[in-house]
């Protein structure tokens, strides 16, 4: 039985920070659906991880932070138990976080990003080997709207 964390072909620890990148990041807000009759968007963010040439990693755990980006009070954090990966990177991975914000109708989503009140937030990407959590890559999301 594997414990979570990130799996390598070898016991020796690997440092994640020199051994992990996170590329290809694009982020937003995707259009969850009406929940109780209101519009509602969650933060979102896609990116790959590659990993450096030799590094025996098969597999990684993340845990993603999306916090306000003015207080940095934290809204939510979404657990990736496993991504794998294939040759150097992995899949394209996105999360969504369940957390978001809600619009009375007659607000459109898009209407809903330009509102004065509305806070921009922030996602931060850590990988996991055994118990220690190491922050890989930290981010402002896109105020652009996501419909898949």
């Amino acid at each position: 039985l594997m414990t979570a964390g990130v799996a390598g072909a070898c016991g020796k620890p690997v440092d994640l920070k020199q051994a992990l990148q996170v590329t290809d990041v694009t982020s937003g807000w995707f259009d969850a659906g009406i929940v109780d009759g209101k519009n509602k968007l969650v933060p979102t963010v896609t990116f790959k991880l590659r990993k450096a040439e030799g590094v025996p990693l098969s597999s990684a755990s993340l845990n993603l932070v999306f916090k306000t980006s003015d207080t940095g009070e934290e809204n939510n954090d979404e657990f990736v138990q496993r991504v794998e990966f294939s040759g150097n990177e992995t899949a394209p991975i996105i999360v969504r976080s369940k957390s978001g914000y809600t619009g009375e109708p007659p607000q459109s989503r898009a209407d809903m990003l330009k509102n004065s009140q509305f806070r921009d937030m922030d996602v931060e990407i850590f990988a996991r080997q055994t118990s220690q959590w190491v922050s890989l890559h930290k981010t402002r999301i896109d105020r652009q709207l996501l419909t898949k």
